[in-house]
C-alpha cells in the first residue's frame, strides 16, 4: 500500500511539473516544498526546495498582504512576485490553498517578462506549458525577428547597389576618377555655401602622338597614369575628374593662395614630362594648366570660372604647353577669347 501512494505522489508531482512547470508548493510556514523545472530554471543560483519564500521573492500583490501569513490567510487570490537577487523580471499568477490546508499552491506565468526570461535563462518550448499560449507568442516573435533580418539584410543589399549605381554614375569607369557630373555636383554646392576653392584645368601635350604611334592600349595606360599623378597631388577632401579624353579639372576646397596652386602645378607638370613606360615602350607627354579661384570673384559661377580657367589654360599652351597660367582677372577675357 505505501508503494501504492508513493507512486500516486510521484505520478501527481511529475504530472503537476508537466501542467504548471511554472508552480511553487509552499507549506503553512512559508516553505517552499516543491518547484516546477521552469521555476528552478530561472533561479540558478541553487535549489529552491526547502527556502522560505519570502527569503527568495518580494510579494508585491496583493499590496495588503506583507508576509507569508497574511497570504496563506487570504486563501486564493491574484498574486505578483519578483525574485529578491539576479534577474528581476516580475512573475504573476494564482495563490491558492489545497483541500486539507497542508500545502499551497502558486501557478505562475512570465507575462510581459517573458522575453527578459527567455534570453536570459535560454528558455525552450518544452520550459512552458503545452496550453500556455506563451509558446505560439514566441513562435511569433521568432518569425517576425526572422522576416526583420531578412528585411534588413534585403535593405542593405539595396542601400549597397544604390551606392554602387551612383558611384558609378559618377565615376569615369576608365580612371576610377569622378567625372563631369560629380565635378559640377561639387562646385555648384561649394558656390552655394560660399566656399572658397581653387579651380584648375589640364590637357594632356602630345597625347595623340602616344595614341597614334602606340595605339589605344598604350593611350589608356597613360591616362591611368595620370589620373594616379593627379590623385597623389591632392588631398582627399579635394576632387580630381577626367571631363574629356585627355582633359582634366581639379577642385581645391578652401584653397585659394596662388603660390599654393602654382606650386602644385609645378609638381604635376614636372611628374608628367616623365616617361611613362608601357610594353617596353617609352611614352611622352606633359601637361598645360589653367587656374582661377573664387576668391577672383564676387559671385563665383562656376561656368564662368571654368571659362576663365580655360583661358588660362589656352595661354598656357600659347606659352609652349608644359606651364601653367592663372587668370588674370584683369585681363579683358572676352578679347582673349
Amino acid at each position: 500500500m505505501g508503494e501504492v501512494c508513493d507512486d500516486i505522489v510521484t505520478s501527481s508531482v511529475t504530472a503537476l511539473d508537466a501542467l504548471m512547470p511554472l508552480h511553487l508548493s509552499v507549506d503553512p510556514s512559508g516553505v517552499i516544498t516543491h518547484v516546477g523545472p521552469t521555476m528552478q530554471k530561472l533561479h540558478p543560483e541553487g535549489a529552491l526546495s526547502g527556502m522560505r519564500f519570502m527569503d527568495v521573492f518580494e510579494l508585491r500583490r496583493p499590496v495588503n498582504a506583507p508576509d507569508f501569513c497574511a497570504l496563506w490567510r487570504r486563501g486564493s487570490c491574484g498574486v505578483k512576485i519578483r525574485f529578491r537577487d539576479g534577474e528581476r523580471f516580475g512573475l504573476k499568477g494564482l495563490f491558492t490553498r489545497l483541500s486539507g490546508g497542508s500545502h499551497g499552491l502558486i501557478n505562475l506565468s512570465l507575462g510581459i517578462s517573458v522575453l527578459d526570461a527567455v534570453r536570459c535563462h535560454n528558455l525552450v518550448a518544452a520550459d512552458f506549458a503545452p496550453s500556455d499560449p506563451t509558446v505560439d507568442m514566441l513562435y511569433l516573435i521568432e518569425a517576425k525577428t526572422a522576416a526583420l533580418d531578412e528585411s534588413k539584410r534585403l535593405n542593405q543589399r539595396l542601400q549597397g547597389a544604390k551606392v554602387a549605381a551612383e558611384e558609378q554614375a559618377f565615376s569615369d569607369t576608365l580612371t576610377g576618377l569622378k567625372n563631369r557630373r560629380a565635378l559640377d555636383h561639387l562646385m555648384t554646392r561649394m558656390a552655394r555655401s560660399s566656399t572658397p576653392f581653387g579651380l584648375m584645368t589640364l590637357d594632356l601635350d602630345y597625347f595623340k602622338q602616344v595614341n597614334d604611334t602606340f595605339g589605344h592600349a598604350a593611350g589608356d595606360y597613360v591616362l591611368q597614369r595620370v589620373a594616379e599623378i593627379l590623385v597623389s597631388e591632392t588631398r582627399s577632401g579635394d576632387m580630381v575628374a577626367r571631363v574629356g579624353g585627355d582633359e582634366f579639372i581639379l577642385a581645391f576646397q578652401e584653397c585659394v593662395d596662388p603660390r599654393i596652386l602654382n606650386s602644385i602645378a609645378s609638381r604635376i607638370i614636372s611628374r608628367l614630362e616623365q616617361p611613362i613606360d608601357y610594353d617596353g615602350q617609352s611614352c611622352r607627354i606633359s601637361a598645360s594648366i589653367g587656374i582661377t579661384l573664387s576668391s577672383f570673384y564676387a559671385d563665383p559661377v562656376p561656368e564662368q570660372m571654368l571659362g576663365d580657367a580655360d583661358v588660362a589654360l589656352y595661354w598656357s599652351k600659347h606659352k609652349g604647353r608644359a606651364c601653367h597660367t592663372i587668370f588674370d582677372p584683369g585681363t579683358s577675357s572676352e578679347s582673349v577669347r
